[in-house]
C-alpha cells in the first residue's frame, strides 16, 4: 500500500538527512563562530581597558600615546607632539602589554 502512496521507506532517509545538517552546524559553530565570538569580547576588553599614557597601534599601522580618553574616540599624540582624534575601535593592540611575571620559586619540578 506504501508504495501507492511513493513511500517506499524514505522516513530513515530524512532523520540521517537532518542529523548529518546538525553536526555539519556543530562543526561550523566550533570551528568558525565560537573563535571569532571569543576574538570579539577580546577586543572589546582591550578598548574598555584603554587608558592614558598607554602605546597603541591602530590597525592603519599607526602607532601612538594615548594622550586622552573620550566616549567613542582616542586623542593619540605621535612623534613631536602632534595629535590625532581617532575611533576607539580602530585600536589593533598595546605595543607595552602587562605581562604577569612568574617567580622563580614557584615553578614545578
Amino acid at each position: 500500500m506504501s508504495e501507492l502512496f511513493g513511500q517506499s521507506g524514505q522516513g530513515g532517509g530524512i532523520l540521517s538527512m537532518l542529523m548529518m545538517f546538525g553536526a555539519m552546524f556543530a562543526i561550523l559553530y566550533f570551528v568558525m563562530i565560537r573563535p571569532q565570538q571569543k576574538q570579539q569580547k577580546k577586543h572589546q576588553e582591550l578598548i574598555s581597558s584603554l587608558k592614558k599614557g598607554d602605546e597603541v597601534i591602530l590597525s592603519s599601522g599607526i602607532v601612538g600615546r594615548i594622550f586622552s580618553v573620550e566616549d567613542k574616540f582616542l586623542v593619540l599624540e605621535l612623534a613631536d607632539k602632534n595629535k590625532m582624534k581617532v575611533l576607539k575601535i580602530a585600536v589593533q593592540a598595546l605595543t607595552n602589554p602587562i605581562v604577569p611575571v612568574i617567580e622563580a620559586g614557584s615553578e614545578k619540578k
